[in-house]
């Protein structure tokens, strides 16, 4: 039976409700308005909203049904970028945002998808790079809506 949902339950907000599934997306899925998702266990759910949003790991889907289905964030092929000092993520931070490229920002290391050209570049510039694959929550740019949009660290 396909689900029918008009409304997102932010992660925290849910309260005891039990998901009776859940989808997996990237971070480039999580940006939705309306998107017809493929749950894992071979149903759908028709997500209808007014606006676009950034759905976070652990965001809950409503259905019309009054069930619930969670968002899980999809491990991604990434680049682990770890700068020498503060300054120096300062500087990949500025070459990074040049090219508008989505990027991860934690205590000292930066995510990014991988890229070998862009890669090249970063180890250019002292920079240690390596291959991760793990959830990616990229900030969202300043001229992006941010929907209901908050961004969480938590990777479980």
């Amino acid at each position: 039976m396909p689900y029918r949902s008009t409304e997102i339950l932010p992660h925290g907000t849910g309260g005891n409700r039990t998901p009776i599934d859940v989808v997996v997306l990237s971070h480039d899925q999580r940006h939705v308005r309306r998107k017809l998702l493929h749950m894992q266990h071979d149903d759908v759910v028709m997500l209808d909203l007014k606006e676009p949003v950034q759905l976070s790991h652990g965001d809950l889907l409503l259905a019309e049904s009054g069930e619930v289905i969670e968002v899980i964030a999809a491990e991604e092929a990434l680049y682990e970028v770890t700068p020498r000092d503060r300054l120096h993520l300062v500087e990949l931070a500025w070459h990074l945002g040049n090219r508008h490229l989505p990027a991860e920002f934690e205590e000292g290391r930066i995510l990014i998808l991988r890229d070998h050209v862009i890669r090249d570049m970063l180890v250019g510039l002292g920079a240690s790079v390596r291959e991760v694959s793990e959830p990616f929550h990229p900030l969202r740019g300043a001229y992006h809506g941010t929907g209901h949009g908050h961004h969480h660290h938590d990777h479980g």
